[in-house]
C-alpha cells in the first residue's frame, strides 16, 4: 500500500509541475500577446493620414445646421476631410502645408447670388462712369478715355446715373454729339436698363424718331431723339456694338476674377449670359485660364431655349448651366419697374413689363417639366405679382425646383405670400436698398416704400434668403452686402439710425445668405456654401469677424487669403 501511494504522489507531482509550468507558458505566451497587441496599438496610432493642408489656430464658422464653430480642419484632394478641434485634427492627420490662422476668422468663400461677371469684366475696359456727379464730368472721362484709347472703335461705358446729377433728369446728347462727332458712343446707366448714345451710334443702328418697339422706349423731345434709350431700346444699338474675341474675353475675365478673389469670392451667379459666351467660358476652365466657380443663368433668347432645354442642364467642377433668366419689368431708377398705381413723381406713368405676359406664361408651362431653374427680374409691385401669380399656376404648391425672383424689390402688401405658397425664393441685393434710399421714396411714395427692400419679410417666407450684389451695377464687395443687409447703411455711414431697420438681417442670416442659402439658391448647397466634411475647400481668412466686429468697422475688413478647392487664388 505505501508503495502505491509514493507512486501517486510522484504521479500527482508531476501532473502539478506540468500545469504549472503550462500556467506559466500560458501566462508568458498571453503577457507577448498583449504586447504585440500594445505595440500595434502604438504603431498604428503613430500612423496619421497624409492630407494636403490642415489650417488650425482658427475661428472656423462651418456655416452648418447649428451654425457651430471650429479651430481646425484638413483638406485633402480639394475637399475637407475633417472638421474639428487642433488637437483631433492634428493627432488624426498630418501635411507638408499647413496654415496657422493666429485665430483669424475662417469663412466659407463668399458667394454672389446675384451679379453679371461678364459684363462687370467688360466695364472695366470701358470708361467708368459711377459716381458721375453731372452730365459734364461724364463728357469729360469720356474724352479722357479716348485718349488713352485711341485705337477702339467705339467709346463704351457704364455707371452714369443721373439721381446723381443737380437736376436728376436724364440728360440729352447735344454735348455728347458735339464732342463726339464721328465716333459712336454708347453709355450704360448703372443699372443696365438704359443708355445714352450720340448721334452717330443712331446713324449706324438707323435707329429713328419713329422706331418703336415692346418693351422698350426710345426717348424723343420735339420730334428729336434725345439719346436716351430705356430696357428693350438699348438693344436697337447695342448690337451693333463689335463683338470681343478670344483674347479679349480671357484678359477681361482674368482681371475680374483677380477682383473678386481679392474680396473672398468663390462662385459667384452670372445671371443672363448667351450659350455662346457661357461655353466659352467652360472652354477657358478646362484649359486653367478661368477658376472662378460659376453659376450661369442662359437669357431668355429663343436660339438658348432651342440649345439647351431639350439635352437639360450642364455641369462640371467649376460651372452649372441650369437656369433661365428672364425680365419682367426694368429699374425704379429709370422708372421702368412695372407699378400697380403711378409713380408718385411721373403723373399717370406706371413702367411697363418688357415683355407680354402670354411670354411669361408659355415659358413657365415649358420649363416646369424641366430641370431649369425659372429666374425672374421682378422689380415693382404689378412685375412682382404678375411673375408670382405665373409660378404658382404651375409650381402649384410645395416644390423643391427652386424657381427664383431675382430682387423681389417691391411687393404688395398681400402678395408676400405668394412667396411660400410654392417654395419661390426671392433673391435680392442689399445695397440696393442703400443706394436707392436716397431716392425711392420719391418714385413710390410713403406708404408703398415701406414694403420695398423688405429682406426681413421676405427672409420669413421660406426661412432662407440669398443675397448677392447685382455687380456692377453695386459695388463688387461682400462687405458692403453685409453692412446693408445688417446695418442698413451705406458705406457713408447713412442714414445714421439706418433705413427701414425692421427689415435689417441679423449677422448670422448674412453670413447664411452670403454662403449656403446663396449655394442653395444654385442647388449647390450640397457642394460649396460650408465649411463640413465632403464639400469643397472654398474658405476665406478674414482680418475681422464678421460676427463680432463693430458696425463701423465693417468695411475696414480685409481678405487676409482666399483658397478655391484646398488651392490659394489670393493672398493680401
Amino acid at each position: 500500500m505505501h508503495k502505491y501511494n509514493t507512486v501517486f504522489h510522484k504521479i500527482f507531482h508531476i501532473v502539478q509541475f506540468t500545469q504549472n509550468n503550462l500556467l506559466c507558458i500560458a501566462k508568458i505566451i498571453f503577457m507577448r500577446l498583449l504586447t504585440v497587441a500594445f505595440l500595434i496599438t502604438l504603431f498604428t496610432s503613430c500612423i496619421k493620414t497624409k492630407v494636403d493642408l490642415i489650417v488650425h489656430n482658427a475661428v472656423i464658422y462651418t456655416v452648418d445646421s447649428s451654425f457651430t464653430t471650429a479651430s481646425a480642419m484638413a483638406i485633402k484632394d480639394g475637399k475637407i476631410v475633417a472638421v474639428g478641434d487642433n488637437n483631433s485634427i492634428f493627432t488624426k492627420y498630418q501635411s507638408a502645408e499647413s496654415i496657422d490662422a493666429q485665430g483669424k476668422a475662417v469663412y466659407p468663400g463668399f458667394i454672389d447670388a446675384h451679379a453679371h461677371f461678364v459684363g462687370y469684366s467688360q466695364s472695366l475696359f470701358t470708361a467708368n462712369l459711377f459716381d458721375s456727379k453731372s452730365f459734364d464730368e461724364v463728357i469729360e472721362r469720356l474724352k479722357k478715355f479716348e485718349q488713352e484709347h485711341p485705337d477702339e472703335k467705339w467709346i463704351l461705358g457704364r455707371g452714369w446715373d443721373q439721381n446723381k446729377f443737380p437736376d436728376k433728369k436724364f440728360p440729352t446728347n447735344e454735348k455728347l454729339n458735339a464732342a463726339f462727332p464721328d465716333k459712336p458712343v454708347f453709355i450704360t446707366r448703372i443699372d443696365g436698363h438704359a443708355a445714352i448714345c450720340n448721334q452717330k451710334a443712331f446713324d449706324i443702328a438707323n435707329v429713328t424718331p419713329a422706331t418703336t418697339l415692346v418693351g422698350g422706349e426710345v426717348e424723343t423731345k420735339n420730334g428729336k431723339l434725345t439719346g436716351v434709350l430705356i430696357d428693350n431700346a438699348t438693344s436697337l444699338v447695342h448690337k451693333f456694338i463689335p463683338s470681343l474675341t478670344k483674347n479679349d474675353y480671357i484678359k477681361q475675365l482674368a482681371a475680374a476674377e483677380k477682383n473678386c478673389f481679392a474680396v473672398g469670392l468663390t462662385t459667384i451667379t452670372d445671371c443672363g449670359l448667351s450659350y455662346q459666351i457661357a461655353e466659352a467660358i467652360d472652354t477657358l476652365q478646362q484649359e486653367g485660364k478661368l477658376n472662378m466657380r460659376l453659376y450661369v443663368m442662359l437669357s431668355d433668347t429663343k436660339e438658348n431655349e432651342d440649345r439647351y432645354l431639350a439635352k437639360g442642364p450642364y455641369k462640371t467642377d467649376k460651372l452649372f448651366i441650369k437656369g433661365f433668366k428672364f425680365y419682367a419689368d426694368g429699374a425704379l431708377g429709370s422708372r421702368g419697374a412695372c407699378l400697380l398705381q403711378p409713380y408718385t413723381d411721373k403723373k399717370n406713368w406706371y413702367g411697363f413689363l418688357l415683355s407680354n405676359q402670354s411670354h411669361f406664361d408659355s415659358l413657365a408651362k415649358i420649363l416646369a417639366g424641366t430641370d431649369f431653374q425659372m429666374c425672374t427680374h421682378a422689380i415693382g409691385d404689378s412685375g412682382n405679382r404678375v411673375i408670382l401669380n405665373i409660378y404658382n399656376k404651375y409650381l402649384n404648391g410645395k416644390n423643391d425646383k427652386r424657381w427664383r425672383i431675382e430682387h423681389a424689390q417691391i411687393i404688395d402688401k398681400n402678395d408676400f405670400s405668394l412667396f411660400s405658397k410654392s417654395n419661390i425664393i426671392p433673391s435680392v441685393q442689399p445695397t440696393h436698398a442703400t443706394s436707392d434710399m436716397y431716392w425711392a421714396e420719391e418714385r413710390l411714395g410713403k406708404e408703398r416704400i415701406k414694403n420695398a427692400y423688405a429682406y426681413k419679410q421676405l427672409l420669413q417666407q421660406n426661412g432662407w434668403l440669398p443675397l448677392g450684389t447685382d455687380f456692377p451695377v453695386e459695388d463688387i464687395s461682400p462687405f458692403k452686402t453685409f453692412l446693408a443687409a445688417v446695418v442698413r447703411k451705406d458705406a457713408k455711414g447713412f442714414p445714421a439710425i439706418g433705413f427701414q431697420t425692421e427689415n435689417a438681417l441679423t449677422r448670422k442670416e448674412a453670413i447664411c445668405g452670403m454662403t449656403i442659402w446663396a449655394a442653395k439658391a444654385d442647388f449647390l448647397d450640397k457642394e460649396v456654401g460650408s465649411l463640413e466634411v465632403g464639400k469643397k475647400a472654398d474658405f476665406i481668412i478674414l482680418d475681422n469677424d464678421l460676427m463680432k466686429v463693430d458696425e463701423a468697422k465693417i468695411l475696414d475688413t480685409k481678405v487676409i487669403a482666399t483658397y478655391l478647392g484646398g488651392k490659394k487664388m489670393y493672398n493680401k
